[in-house]
């Protein structure tokens, strides 16, 4: 009956040793060993494995060559965990059931002294990306942790758990329980709006250059990953009667539309543009804001007779406006360039950088444009030799986006008002390159009208489930790329 050894990293006592006292309710538990990273820190009658810390690869391996049994339970908390009644038995049953080599359950929080559900998605093979909630209670085949440890070549110390479930991803399920479990307690009581851009801040840069190491290993393993070779952008196939066009999608956004149009006129070029606003039925008074710039004859402004677009939606119907220029550069009905250059400077890029699609840096503000923390998003992990590869483990590619108005003509934008623009940048980077511009050129504004400022857990799965789709249809469109091209 006893075929589940568990880890839990060593807390308080008094909070461990209630979560154990949890794990020890049940048949299956086996042995329970401690991890901790204080060589003095212990507790009678368990075992402590001293560890340098819980995501390395280190700590992977040592978990391996303790356990004895046929699955392994990792907990990553060390707040007192409380296992529902016959949980682990209902995980073993569907683990040893579908074969999974991990296992992971839908579970509650306990946030701000609130109990409430959390709600997990599926893994699909485009959940790549670093962030994937798996709760903190995983369960793990023996056998499948320990392939996984004999194939790393690589030391990681803060990629091990991630590399590990990539790893296993190769050769076994890994199965989502739609179930609640067992109870946690959350500490980071931040908005979703908050989090987002942890990956993105400066002082993770040691942890991201590991996960994109771990992420491109994988790629190359599942024959999805490309090599740095770009076909040639040629940009005088067509006539322009325009350079470029600034596309402005806006649904009621009467307080920050006016903001958006002045400083998207505000441009100096040494070229002809436009600004090309789509207002989507907007209720309130957004159209009249818009109706004040009429006289300047660059504005084109447009209702759109269809009534279910979506941000992407109205991006194609500027993009095939007659008078689009031959670039489409992205503002947000919510934010100003940075400077009135910022036209210049990414058009200039597509030329410089031959490429078909160009990203620039901006800045985080509050409505009041003052700078809020992460402060500058430069996405330096977008490098020339493996910035599209790296793209498919991360959530977005920075702003503002332009584009080559007849290859985007072509791909044409998805229907959605979430992950459009990246869906774009995976699309784009399969076969051109993507032009970086590290100068700040934007100022994107957090407020409490921004659409992802706070999401609940449903709309922010939605997300999260929508992007993985889209990763896993290009890992798909890249690994029948690579099978044409050998």
């Amino acid at each position: 009956m006893k075929k589940i050894d568990c880890f839990i990293p060593l807390g308080e006592a008094a909070h461990t040793l209630q979560t154990i006292d949890f794990l020890n309710q049940s048949e299956l538990v086996n042995k329970i060993f401690l991890l901790a990273t204080n060589p003095e820190s212990t507790l009678p009658g368990y075992k402590t494995i001293v560890i340098d810390s819980l995501q390395s690869s280190e700590t992977v391996a040592e978990i391996a060559a303790n356990t004895e049994s046929e699955y392994i339970l990792l907990y990553t908390k060390t707040t007192i965990l409380g296992v529902g009644y016959f949980a682990l038995e209902r995980m073993l049953k569907v683990a040893v059931e579908s074969g999974a080599g991990m296992l992971y359950s839908d579970y509650n929080e306990v946030k701000t002294g609130c109990r409430q559900p959390v709600p997990l998605i599926d893994y699909q093979e485009g959940s790549v990306r670093d962030d994937f909630n798996f709760g903190s209670l995983i369960l793990y085949q023996t056998e499948a942790v320990r392939k996984a440890v004999t194939e790393t070549e690589t030391d990681y110390l803060h990629a091990g758990l991630y590399n590990l479930r990539l790893k296993i991803s190769q050769s076994y399920p890994l199965v989502h329980l739609n179930e609640y479990l067992y109870t946690d307690i959350e500490l980071d009581d931040r908005r979703s709006g908050e989090k987002q851009f942890d990956y993105v801040d400066p002082k993770n840069r040691a942890v991201q250059i590991e996960m994109e190491a771990a992420c491109t290993n994988h790629l190359m393993k599942v024959g999805a990953w490309l090599k740095p070779e770009f076909k040639e952008v040629t940009f005088n196939k067509q006539e322009f009667e325009f350079e470029a066009s600034i596309i402005i999608p806006v649904r009621n956004r009467v307080n920050t539309i006016e903001d958006a149009v002045r400083s998207a006129l505000s441009q100096k070029t040494n070229f002809p543009f436009n600004v090309i606003v789509i207002d989507n039925h907007s209720t309130d008074g957004t159209d009249n804001v818009i109706e004040k710039f009429k006289m300047d004859h660059r504005l084109i402004h447009i209702v759109p007779e269809q009534l279910n677009l979506g941000i992407g939606g109205c991006w194609n119907i500027g993009v095939h406006h007659p008078d689009c220029g031959k670039f489409a550069v992205q503002l947000d009905s919510d934010d100003i360039y940075s400077s009135p250059l910022t036209l210049q400077t990414i058009v200039d890029a597509f030329y410089e950088q031959n490429c078909a699609m160009v990203v620039g840096t901006y800045r985080m503000t509050n409505f009041a444009l003052e700078e809020i923390p992460p402060g500058v998003i430069d996405h330096r992990e977008w490098t020339p030799e493996n910035g599209r590869n790296n793209a498919l483990r991360i959530n977005g590619l920075g702003a503002p986006r332009a584009f080559y108005t007849p290859m985007l003509r072509e791909i044409k934008v998805p229907n959605t008002s979430y992950g459009e623009d990246y869906a774009l940048g995976l699309n784009f980077s399969r076969e051109y390159q993507i032009g970086r511009v590290y100068d700040v050129l934007y100022l994107c504004r957090r407020w409490e009208g921004n659409s992802d400022a706070a999401l609940d857990v449903n709309k922010l799965n939605a997300n999260n489930s929508y992007k993985d789709k889209i990763r896993s249809i290009e890992i798909m469109a890249r690994k029948r790329l690579n099978q044409t091209q050998n």
